[in-house]
């Protein structure tokens, strides 16, 4: 790491808490990057800040500096009943929220001040509890903000700070609303300092900016390139087939490399990781549906070096200060330009060098224009020659496992197991039918023996009964006699039936009178005494002879 993307302002040149030098000198911080430089004298004095600077700037370090300040040299306010928190800083991610807690502990060492974060995934009761407890530094994710505002955990009433960081990526992700929420609980512009940073201020950022902040003094450090001049950037142009491998021959050529390679869809990383774990890389997925907890471990593994590859989805684009991180692949092109400038930013981070390298591959090759457009340069394409391009065995991928990576509702089948042959399940609150002819309920006496040795009849004889009858007429209960004479009209002859007896059900159909007790007589009779009972094959006043 080289010290040239510093200046020659010197922290102890401002006007800050003997305090706050203590945890500067402990981090071993001594001279401003250009946006600390820029930012510091301003906001110190007040101002409302938007700052705009490349990833990797130190933008963090300069709105913590100046939230630490403002709360010291203010004295705070008692707490009523709920906790009540004097500083708020949003993040639009978990891993950006859980960065800048932990460089938030490490300048805020000797000042006393108190400070936790909250995010979704993990630890909901813990971190109501140690917010309820109370709270200088309030640092989490939008939801899950709102989540305990909501339950009246903490107000917003006593907020002298508020700052906004990746305020672009807060739009990308539909957290805006929130935001906007958020703001409104607070208290009036005049009465609090607002900051806001991003690597792109787009004009609907602007726009936030000025609806709730007080007149803010825009700072832009522009650079010759929008990307980190320490970054060498080149592209292989390749076909979908030879990714694979032309990834696994750059990957086995850095052998001390610390490599993160994007991809745009989750189903794409599974893919990736597959075959590069499958040909002896270590290698993790850190994508949407990894847990909390397991992304949490998966990056202190990678920061420590104990995982030399890492495979994410723009989730590990944003704000995640990873050191000495050497290689950053797009495998897929992003198609937004910005997002291409956030992940070459993984690398080259605080004046380091690094190499960016992309895919132009035959589904993505169409982005390419756009990003040189953006970047306002051309990017270099080398050669794919033979010798980069390993061979890999097809079955040498492996199949993630997804209930480890992903918290199934109760109930939900996991994936790729089929459902069992008429199994009951529940899903989304509503019951699955089962295989149709599970619900066929053979009569008492003569209809079991009759569907269990022809099965095959069960199936059209269900087609053949009436679909909308209303189940409280008694045809719905007389279905299962029909499979009877039906299988006699299919395997045999047509039998000359016997007469029925006096008072039988057919002899009593056509006389009009008296007949509700004899129905309910009719359906308690068994179905092997009595007659088929197709009222449209017997006339009103004579006895059928034959079975058609």
């Amino acid at each position: 790491m080289t010290d040239t993307h510093l200046t020659q302002t010197r922290f102890d040149s401002f006007a800050l808490d003997q305090r706050i030098l203590a945890g500067l000198a402990d981090a071993g911080f001594t001279f401003c990057t250009p946006i600390q430089a820029e930012t510091l004298p301003i906001a110190l004095e007040g101002h409302d800040v938007a700052g705009q600077a490349q990833t990797g700037t130190g933008k963090t370090a300069a709105f913590l500096l100046v939230v630490m300040q403002r709360l010291l040299s203010r004295p705070a306010g008692q707490a009523e009943g709920r906790c009540r928190p004097r500083a708020l800083i949003l993040a639009p991610t978990r891993e950006l929220a859980v960065q800048i807690h932990k460089d938030t502990l490490l300048l805020a060492k000797h000042t006393g001040l108190r400070s936790i974060v909250v995010y979704g995934g993990t630890g909901y009761q813990t971190q109501r509890d140690d917010l309820a407890a109370g709270v200088d530094i309030l640092i989490g994710t939008p939801g899950r903000l709102i989540d305990y505002f909501k339950q009246r955990v903490f107000d917003l009433k006593g907020i002298e700070a508020v700052v906004l960081d990746e305020a672009d990526r807060m739009f990308d992700l539909g957290f805006i609303k929130d935001i906007r929420y958020l703001f409104r609980q607070m208290p009036p512009i005049e009465d609090r300092q607002g900051m806001l940073f991003s690597a792109t201020l787009s004009y609907r950022v602007t726009e936030l900016a000025y609806e709730h902040m007080n007149h803010p003094q825009l700072i832009k450090i522009e650079a010759d390139q929008v990307t980190a001049d320490r970054v060498t950037q080149c592209c292989y142009m390749t076909s979908n087939e030879e990714k694979i491998s032309l990834l696994l021959g750059l990957v086995r050529g850095w052998p001390d490399g610390r490599i993160i390679v994007f991809v745009n869809t989750k189903r794409e990383a599974d893919r990736v990781w597959g075959y590069l774990q499958g040909n002896g890389i270590n290698t993790a997925v850190l994508s949407g549906d990894v847990p909390q907890q397991k992304r949490l471990k998966l990056l202190r593994d990678f920061t420590e070096g104990a995982l030399p590859v890492l495979v994410g989805t723009d989730v590990a684009a944003r704000g995640l200060h990873i050191p000495d991180v050497t290689h950053v692949v797009n495998y897929d092109l992003p198609e937004d330009p910005e997002d291409y400038v956030h992940r070459i930013g993984r690398t080259a981070r605080a004046g380091a060098a690094g190499d960016a390298i992309g895919f132009v591959c035959e589904t993505y090759a169409f982005c390419l224009p756009d990003i040189e457009s953006f970047i306002g340069a051309k990017i270099p394409v080398l050669p794919v020659a033979s010798a980069l391009l390993a061979e890999v065995d097809p079955r040498s991928r492996l199949r993630p496992d997804r209930a480890d990576r992903e918290d199934r509702r109760e109930g939900r089948q996991p994936r790729g197991r089929p459902a069992e042959r008429g199994e009951q399940r529940e899903s989304r609150g509503r019951r699955v039918r089962e295989d149709r002819p599970s619900k066929v309920q053979p009569s008492p006496v003569s209809e079991a023996p009759v569907l269990a040795e022809t099965p095959a009849l069960v199936e059209p004889v269900i087609a053949a009964a009436p679909a909308m009858e209303p189940p409280p007429t008694p045809k719905p209960r007389r279905r299962g006699s029909r499979p009877v004479a039906e299988q006699a009209a299919l395997t045999s002859p047509p039998p000359v039936a016997e007469a029925p007896p006096d008072g039988s059900a057919e002899a009593r159909d056509g006389e009009g009178e008296g007949e509700a007790k004899p129905k309910r007589r009719r359906r308690r009779r068994k179905p092997a005494a009595e007659a088929p009972s197709n009222g449209a094959l017997t006339s009103p006043s004579s006895t059928p002879e034959t079975v058609d």
